[in-house]
């Protein structure tokens, strides 16, 4: 068992029971996947950037990602429908919870001027969603190897029914948000 597991285990759902007055165990918000995603708008004109951008995410993720394609062509930006723009991985059970671990603890702290993440991220339903601009901060990134910077897009999924209680699962399993003052 991961380490971050035994922390939501131990000490995560015993906080979360008292804090909302929760009747059942199950009733306990807990991390549902964690979705990575990498646009790659230059894909269009530079096929090697797809190729560049997946072996980036394959090292980061730890698992081979997929192609997202196009849903409708746009003639401004010469793009046609079905042509590779990005590409997504999905991460559940226990390369979640190491993945997670690894982003609270080793990503995090590397970014430059780092204090915290946003609080305000959520989507409504208890998700979060975190953009990292530049994928050199994942120790599994050659620096030398990279072709060029490219951001990525991180989601949290959770199970909880409000903002509210996604913010303190995550706050419980360590995630660092900024303080809002006032």
């Amino acid at each position: 068992m991961s380490r971050l597991k035994e922390i939501y285990s131990n000490e995560a759902v015993p906080k979360l029971i008292k804090q909302y007055g929760y009747k059942n165990v199950m009733q306990v918000p807990h991390l549902k996947k964690i979705v990575l995603n990498i646009g790659v708008g230059e894909a269009v004109s530079n096929a090697k950037a797809m190729e560049a951008a997946e072996k980036d995410l394959t090292a980061i993720a730890g698992q081979h990602p997929v192609t997202t394609r196009s849903k409708k062509s746009i003639a401004n930006f010469k793009l046609r429908q079905g042509m590779p723009i990005g590409l997504t991985v999905t991460l559940r059970g226990e390369r979640m919870y190491e993945f997670f671990d690894k982003l609270i603890n080793a990503v995090l702290p590397r970014v430059r001027e780092f204090a915290g993440v946003s609080p305000d991220s959520f989507d409504g339903k208890g998700n979060y969603t975190l953009g990292i601009k530049e994928q050199i901060v994942f120790s599994e990134i050659d620096y030398d190897s990279i072709d060029k910077l490219r951001g990525l897009e991180v989601t949290i999924v959770t199970n909880a029914d409000t903002d509210e209680e996604g913010r303190h699962l995550l706050e419980a399993l360590g995630m660092p948000f900024t303080r809002v003052e006032g």
